[in-house]
């Protein structure tokens, strides 16, 4: 199971850290992505750490901006959002990769509304 965590209300320009806690699991030697959905819009693949800490972004809109950190020993992925912006809006999902790479674990989501 994977719980996400830490959204909330902020301003524009603000920051925010989202939680990813797996439990009865480990998620130290697989993938861990965030992924976001905004009202009305597809779900989008916003980046990706690796087991070995490498980190993709592929939203282009939040390179600079975000990072991905992991605490294996506290089972846990973090997503540190700075500066954020209106168009960062979104529920945020964690997902974990399978070994065939396919995102097979997904936490329930955790609302971010950024006021302007």
């Amino acid at each position: 199971q994977l719980q996400a965590s830490g959204g909330g209300l902020v301003q524009a320009g603000g920051s925010l850290r989202l939680s990813c806690k797996a439990s009865g699991h480990t998620v130290s030697a697989s993938a861990m992505a965030w992924f976001r959905q905004a009202p009305g819009k597809e779900r989008e693949f916003v980046g990706k750490i690796t087991a070995s800490g490498i980190k993709i972004f592929d939203a282009e809109s939040v390179k600079g901006r975000f990072s991905i950190s992991r605490d294996n020993a506290k089972n846990t992925v973090y997503l540190q959002m700075n500066n954020l912006k209106p168009d960062d809006t979104a529920v945020y999902y964690c997902a974990q990769a399978g070994s065939d790479g396919q995102y097979n674990y997904w936490g329930q989501g955790t609302l971010v509304t950024v006021s302007s």
